[in-house]
Protein backbone atom coordinates (compact mmCIF):
# COMPACT_ATOMS: atom_id res chain seq x y z
CA UNK A 1 0.00 0.00 0.00
CA UNK A 2 1.69 2.99 -1.32
CA UNK A 3 0.96 5.89 1.42
CA UNK A 4 0.63 9.66 0.45
CA UNK A 5 1.71 12.98 2.15
CA UNK A 6 -2.22 14.43 2.11
CA UNK A 7 -0.34 17.85 1.62
CA UNK A 8 1.30 17.07 -1.69
CA UNK A 9 -0.67 14.04 -3.22
CA UNK A 10 2.92 12.93 -3.43
CA UNK A 11 4.09 9.57 -2.91
CA UNK A 12 5.89 9.58 0.78
CA UNK A 13 9.78 7.84 0.05
CA UNK A 14 10.25 5.71 2.90
CA UNK A 15 13.75 5.99 4.53
CA UNK A 16 13.75 9.94 3.55
CA UNK A 17 12.01 13.12 5.55
CA UNK A 18 8.50 13.07 4.43
CA UNK A 19 7.61 15.67 6.69
CA UNK A 20 8.84 18.72 8.29
CA UNK A 21 9.52 18.82 12.17
CA UNK A 22 5.94 20.40 12.81
CA UNK A 23 4.26 17.29 10.56
CA UNK A 24 5.83 14.82 12.88
CA UNK A 25 5.01 16.18 15.94
CA UNK A 26 1.53 16.48 15.01
CA UNK A 27 1.47 13.32 14.48
CA UNK A 28 2.89 12.23 17.44
CA UNK A 29 1.29 13.85 19.80
CA UNK A 30 -2.42 12.39 18.53
CA UNK A 31 -0.65 9.31 19.46
CA UNK A 32 0.37 10.20 22.88
CA UNK A 33 -2.77 11.14 23.25
CA UNK A 34 -4.67 8.44 21.61
CA UNK A 35 -2.61 5.41 22.81
CA UNK A 36 -0.51 7.31 26.02
CA UNK A 37 3.02 8.28 25.68
CA UNK A 38 4.63 4.83 26.91
CA UNK A 39 2.59 2.86 24.85
CA UNK A 40 3.75 4.67 21.68
CA UNK A 41 6.96 3.61 20.15
CA UNK A 42 9.36 5.14 17.08
CA UNK A 43 7.49 2.19 14.88
CA UNK A 44 3.78 3.05 15.48
CA UNK A 45 4.98 6.89 14.52
CA UNK A 46 6.83 5.42 11.70
CA UNK A 47 4.31 3.62 10.64
CA UNK A 48 1.64 6.11 10.79
CA UNK A 49 3.65 8.96 8.80
CA UNK A 50 4.81 6.30 6.01
CA UNK A 51 8.12 7.16 7.37
CA UNK A 52 11.24 4.85 8.38
CA UNK A 53 12.41 5.63 11.70
CA UNK A 54 15.80 6.50 10.34
CA UNK A 55 13.72 9.58 8.53
CA UNK A 56 12.41 10.70 12.04
CA UNK A 57 15.92 10.69 13.43
CA UNK A 58 16.47 13.11 10.87
CA UNK A 59 14.33 15.45 12.50
CA UNK A 60 14.64 14.68 16.17
CA UNK A 61 16.65 12.48 18.52
CA UNK A 62 14.72 10.53 20.25
CA UNK A 63 10.54 9.96 21.56
CA UNK A 64 11.41 12.31 24.77
CA UNK A 65 12.64 15.33 22.57
CA UNK A 66 8.69 14.95 20.78
CA UNK A 67 7.40 15.34 24.24
CA UNK A 68 9.19 18.12 25.13
CA UNK A 69 8.49 20.09 22.07
CA UNK A 70 5.01 19.01 22.68
CA UNK A 71 4.84 20.24 26.09
CA UNK A 72 6.77 23.12 25.42
CA UNK A 73 4.11 24.33 22.82
CA UNK A 74 1.40 24.05 25.73
CA UNK A 75 3.20 25.45 28.10
CA UNK A 76 4.87 28.50 26.14
CA UNK A 77 1.36 29.34 25.43
CA UNK A 78 0.34 29.85 28.71
CA UNK A 79 2.93 31.30 29.88
CA UNK A 80 2.44 33.38 27.44
CA UNK A 81 -0.95 34.42 29.07
CA UNK A 82 0.91 35.46 31.85
CA UNK A 83 3.27 37.71 30.27
CA UNK A 84 0.24 39.18 28.29
CA UNK A 85 -0.97 40.85 31.58
CA UNK A 86 2.52 41.76 33.54
CA UNK A 87 1.74 45.55 31.62
CA UNK A 88 -2.13 45.49 31.43
CA UNK A 89 -3.49 48.17 33.32
CA UNK A 90 -6.82 48.28 34.78
CA UNK A 91 -7.48 46.02 38.45
CA UNK A 92 -5.71 42.76 39.59
CA UNK A 93 -9.03 41.58 38.38
CA UNK A 94 -8.90 42.63 35.35
CA UNK A 95 -5.49 41.26 34.67
CA UNK A 96 -7.16 38.08 36.10
CA UNK A 97 -9.78 38.00 33.54
CA UNK A 98 -7.45 38.80 31.17
CA UNK A 99 -4.91 35.57 32.04
CA UNK A 100 -8.25 33.39 32.24
CA UNK A 101 -9.43 34.80 28.78
CA UNK A 102 -5.57 34.11 26.98
CA UNK A 103 -5.65 30.95 28.70
CA UNK A 104 -9.33 29.45 27.41
CA UNK A 105 -7.60 31.03 23.26
CA UNK A 106 -4.71 29.01 24.15
CA UNK A 107 -6.00 25.75 25.33
CA UNK A 108 -8.28 26.25 22.14
CA UNK A 109 -5.57 26.60 19.53
CA UNK A 110 -3.23 24.03 20.84
CA UNK A 111 -5.72 21.40 22.31
CA UNK A 112 -4.06 18.28 21.79
CA UNK A 113 -0.98 20.26 23.13
CA UNK A 114 -3.04 21.04 26.20
CA UNK A 115 -4.61 17.91 26.51
CA UNK A 116 -1.42 15.95 26.64
CA UNK A 117 -0.04 18.63 29.24
CA UNK A 118 -2.59 17.89 31.45
CA UNK A 119 -2.20 14.09 31.24
CA UNK A 120 1.59 14.11 32.44
CA UNK A 121 2.72 12.59 36.08
CA UNK A 122 5.71 13.22 35.76
CA UNK A 123 7.50 9.48 35.12
CA UNK A 124 10.25 10.72 33.19
CA UNK A 125 12.69 14.39 33.21
CA UNK A 126 10.96 15.73 31.00
CA UNK A 127 7.41 15.24 32.47
CA UNK A 128 8.85 16.52 35.54
CA UNK A 129 10.36 19.86 34.09
CA UNK A 130 7.22 20.40 32.47
CA UNK A 131 5.31 19.97 35.97
CA UNK A 132 7.48 22.27 37.37
CA UNK A 133 6.62 25.09 34.87
CA UNK A 134 2.85 24.21 35.29
CA UNK A 135 3.26 24.51 39.07
CA UNK A 136 4.96 27.93 38.16
CA UNK A 137 2.05 28.67 35.98
CA UNK A 138 -0.50 27.85 39.07
CA UNK A 139 1.29 30.35 41.54
CA UNK A 140 1.47 32.54 39.39
CA UNK A 141 -1.78 32.99 38.60
CA UNK A 142 -2.86 32.25 42.61
CA UNK A 143 -1.15 35.38 43.01
CA UNK A 144 -3.33 37.16 40.84
CA UNK A 145 -6.31 35.71 42.69
CA UNK A 146 -5.09 36.94 46.06
CA UNK A 147 -4.66 40.72 44.47
CA UNK A 148 -8.13 40.81 43.04
CA UNK A 149 -9.41 39.43 46.76
CA UNK A 150 -7.42 41.83 48.04
CA UNK A 151 -9.07 44.58 45.95
CA UNK A 152 -12.53 42.88 47.47
CA UNK A 153 -13.12 41.42 43.76
CA UNK A 154 -13.84 38.21 45.51
CA UNK A 155 -14.69 36.86 48.88
CA UNK A 156 -12.68 37.67 51.65
CA UNK A 157 -11.98 34.17 52.80
CA UNK A 158 -11.41 32.94 49.15
CA UNK A 159 -8.05 30.76 49.38
CA UNK A 160 -6.31 32.04 46.27
CA UNK A 161 -5.01 28.61 45.21
CA UNK A 162 -8.11 26.83 45.37
CA UNK A 163 -10.15 29.34 43.39
CA UNK A 164 -6.80 28.86 41.26
CA UNK A 165 -7.53 25.11 40.82
CA UNK A 166 -11.13 25.77 40.38
CA UNK A 167 -10.93 28.17 37.78
CA UNK A 168 -8.70 26.00 35.68
CA UNK A 169 -10.60 22.96 36.62
CA UNK A 170 -13.44 25.17 34.68
CA UNK A 171 -11.26 25.74 31.64
CA UNK A 172 -8.54 22.43 31.65
CA UNK A 173 -12.09 20.48 30.96
CA UNK A 174 -12.53 21.84 27.60
CA UNK A 175 -10.23 19.57 26.58
CA UNK A 176 -12.33 16.50 27.62
CA UNK A 177 -15.26 18.04 25.38
CA UNK A 178 -14.38 21.08 23.36
CA UNK A 179 -14.92 20.78 19.34
CA UNK A 180 -13.22 23.13 17.55
CA UNK A 181 -15.07 22.88 14.33
CA UNK A 182 -18.47 22.96 16.84
CA UNK A 183 -20.44 26.47 16.78
CA UNK A 184 -18.70 27.84 19.63
CA UNK A 185 -15.84 30.02 19.27
CA UNK A 186 -13.20 30.29 21.98
CA UNK A 187 -14.26 33.77 22.04
CA UNK A 188 -17.62 32.39 23.09
CA UNK A 189 -16.25 29.96 25.48
CA UNK A 190 -14.14 32.57 27.34
CA UNK A 191 -17.25 35.02 27.96
CA UNK A 192 -19.07 31.85 29.39
CA UNK A 193 -16.56 31.16 31.54
CA UNK A 194 -15.73 34.56 32.96
CA UNK A 195 -19.68 35.48 33.17
CA UNK A 196 -19.26 32.40 35.54
CA UNK A 197 -16.39 32.68 37.39
CA UNK A 198 -15.86 36.26 37.71
CA UNK A 199 -19.42 38.53 37.20
CA UNK A 200 -20.76 39.34 40.67
CA UNK A 201 -24.39 38.94 40.85
CA UNK A 202 -26.40 41.98 40.58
Amino acid sequence: MQVTDTRTAEPLRRGRPGYDQRGILQVAVAAFNEHGYDATSIGMLAERLGLSKSAIYHHVASKDELLALALDEALDGLEGALRAVEEAPGTAADRLALVLREAVLVLADRLPYVTLLLRVRGNTEVERAALQRRRAFDHAVAALVAEARDEGALRADADPAVVARLLFGMINSLTEWYDPAGALTPDDLADTILALALRTPA
